[in-house]
C-alpha cells in the first residue's frame, strides 16, 4: 500500500470515526418536552410542588427531558387535554379517579365518599395489584400513562351559604361537581343535586347563583377568592381527593428508560411531600377563613354521611370493587 493509501484510508477512518462518534452526541442530546397543564393558581402548592417535579427532573436527565408547568389550565379544560393526551400529544394533565373512571370504569372507585381516611392509605393505593392492572389497562387501551397518583388534595367539604349538618339539609341544593360519574353520584347520595361545572366556572357559578355550593378543599377557597361568594363551611370530609398525572402512554415509552424513571419516582416524591404540606396547612387555612367573616359548622353527622355515601357505590356497580380493594389493603 502507498504512503497516499494509508494517508487516505486513515483520513476515511477518521472521518467515519467523527461522524459516528457526532451521530452519539446528537443522540445524547435529544431533548424531550412534557407541558403539564393544571387547574390551579400559580400562588397554590400544587404548582410549587409541579414546579419542584420539573427542576428535579431537568437535573435528574441533565437537561434531556424538561417539564414545561401551565397553571389556571392554560393549555384548556381537563377533558380535552386528556383526549389530546390519548392521541400522543406531549402534555401532562393533572386529573383525578372519577375522570379516569370514564376508561376503566373500575377505578373510579378510588373517589368515592370516604374511601380512604389517611395519606398513608391514599399512597399505599399505588402498590396493589388490582390498582396496577387498572393502571396496565389505562395505558394499553386507552393510551394513559399514570406517572403517579401521590398528590393528594386533602378531604373535601361542602361550601355552601347555610349550614349543613346531615344529608337532608342537602336536599334541594345545587352543588357544583367535576362532569365524572362518581363525582356526580357521590354528591347525589350524600343528599344534593350535582350541577357539573368546570373549576374555572365555580366563582361566577356562585355569583350568578347559577349553584348554591360546592364541595373543595380548605385550600381551594382564597386562591380563587371563593370566600368572597361562599360563606359558610360544613366539615363533611366526604372525599379525600387523590390526584393522577398522567401523560400519553405512546410518548412516555419513546422516553430513554432512565427518563422515564425519573419522570415517576420525581413525581411521587413531589406528590407525597405537597400533601403532607397541605395537610398540615388545612388549620391555618380554615382559620384564614374564619378570620375573614367564613363560618364553620363542625357538628357534621358524619356517621349519617358515611352511610347515605354508599349509595354512590350502589349506583354504579362498584361496591364489589370497593370490597376486593379493601381485602387487598387488609381493611
Amino acid at each position: 500500500m502507498t504512503n497516499m493509501s494509508k494517508r487516505l484510508g486513515a483520513f476515511l477512518g477518521a472521518t467515519a470515526l467523527s461522524l459516528i462518534a457526532g451521530m452519539g452526541v446528537a443522540q445524547a442530546q435529544e431533548k424531550h418536552i412534557l407541558r403539564m397543564n393544571h387547574v390551579h393558581s400559580p400562588v397554590e402548592a400544587y404548582h410549587s410542588a409541579f414546579q419542584e417535579w420539573a427542576k428535579r427532573v431537568g437535573e435528574r436527565t441533565n437537561g434531556g427531558l424538561k417539564i414545561e408547568v401551565f397553571h389556571s389550565a392554560q393549555l384548556g379544560n381537563e377533558e380535552d387535554i386528556i383526549e389530546q393526551i390519548r392521541q400522543g400529544a406531549n402534555i401532562g394533565q393533572n386529573t383525578d379517579a372519577a375522570r379516569l373512571g370514564n376508561y376503566v370504569r373500575e377505578i373510579a372507585v378510588l373517589n368515592g365518599p370516604y374511601f380512604v381516611d389517611t395519606l398513608d392509605e391514599a399512597f399505599a393505593l399505588s402498590k396493589l395489584d388490582i390498582v396496577k392492572k387498572w393502571k396496565t389497562e389505562l395505558a394499553d387501551k386507552h393510551g394513559l400513562q399514570v406517572v403517579c397518583f401521590d398528590f393528594v388534595q386533602g378531604k373535601r367539604h361542602v361550601f355552601a351559604n347555610k349550614p349543613v349538618r346531615n344529608p337532608g339539609d342537602l336536599s334541594g341544593l345545587r352543588i357544583r361537581t367535576p362532569p365524572a360519574p362518581i363525582w356526580q353520584e357521590s354528591v347525589r347520595a350524600i343528599g344534593a343535586a350535582p350541577t357539573a361545572m368546570s373549576f374555572g366556572d365555580i366563582y361566577p357559578g356562585l355569583q350568578q347563583r347559577a349553584v348554591d355550593g360546592a364541595e373543595l378543599t380548605y385550600a381551594n377557597i382564597r386562591p380563587s377568592n371563593l370566600q368572597e361568594v361562599i360563606k359558610n363551611v360544613s366539615e363533611t370530609g366526604h372525599i379525600t381527593l387523590i390526584n393522577f398525572e398522567v401523560v400519553s402512554a405512546a410518548w412516555f415509552k419513546k422516553l430513554p428508560a432512565d427518563y422515564q424513571t425519573a419522570l415517576v419516582e420525581e413525581c411521587s416524591a413531589a406528590g407525597q411531600k405537597v400533601s403532607k404540606v397541605l395537610a398540615d396547612a388545612a388549620e391555618s387555612e380554615k382559620a384564614a377563613l374564619v378570620k375573614g367573616g367564613m363560618k364553620v359548622t363542625d357538628n357534621v353527622d358524619l356517621e349519617a354521611f358515611r352511610k347515605a355515601g354508599d349509595a354512590a357505590y350502589k349506583a354504579l356497580g362498584l361496591t364489589e370493587v370497593r370490597a376486593a380493594v379493601y381485602k387487598e389493603m387488609g381493611r
